[in-house]
């Protein structure tokens, strides 16, 4: 019993630091020895946890999506704010991380959208997964914004929820090279203060 949580803690560690490494230096720049050394772990260990850098990636996709389910999550359940706020107070705590990180990383799916979306299948696979799940998590939002009577009701939540994935994705991209979160929040301003308006 020891020996499996010990595996599950040590996985676990594997995977926060495959976020850091990946989110810092991308997945071509990371290799499997930079992972392991960060965690302590012999190198000859690693296929004891994952079946190869790629299954690794996907992983690491699926663990850092998480948190920002569990985080949106948390003030969709908060009764004192209707959808629109909810979303509005998950956005202003994204942007807020947003400067204090000094406008660095981004969002992990983006950045490996780019980088291997179209050359490895798992992590395309996961890639795709956790965007679905987090678009069907806004969605939610969405339509209870929808149901107040606050956003339109002409398209339907989940085309909203996408148009904002996207969206974000490039204020997020945009961030980087402007070094201000005026972007993000132009963004959110636009579509949630605008466009989704009823």
């Amino acid at each position: 019993m020891a020996k499996t949580a010990t595996k599950q803690l040590t996985r676990e560690r594997l995977l926060n630091e495959g976020v850091a490494l990946l989110m810092e230096q991308g997945y071509h720049g990371t290799g499997l020895q930079d992972i392991l050394h960060s965690v302590g772990v012999p190198k000859g260990s690693f296929y004891n946890y994952f079946a190869s850098k790629e299954e690794f990636g996907a992983e690491v996709i699926r663990h850092y999506i998480e948190p920002f389910i569990l985080q949106l999550d948390g003030h969709l359940r908060n009764s004192a704010l209707n959808g629109a706020q909810a979303l509005q107070a998950y956005f202003r705590e994204l942007i807020e991380e947003a400067g204090r990180r000094q406008f660095k990383g981004g969002c992990l799916l983006g950045n490996l959208m780019g980088e291997i979306g179209d050359t490895s299948d798992a992590c395309r696979e996961a890639l795709r997964e956790a965007l679905h799940r987090y678009r069907d998590k806004l969605a939610q939002g969405i339509a209870r914004a929808q149901d107040d009577g606050l956003f339109r009701c002409d398209k339907t939540a989940e085309d909203l929820a996408d148009f904002l994935v996207d969206a974000w994705q490039g204020a997020l991209l945009r961030m980087k090279i402007e070094q201000s979160t005026r972007p993000l929040e132009e963004c959110c301003r636009n579509l949630l203060e605008g466009y989704f308006r009823a």
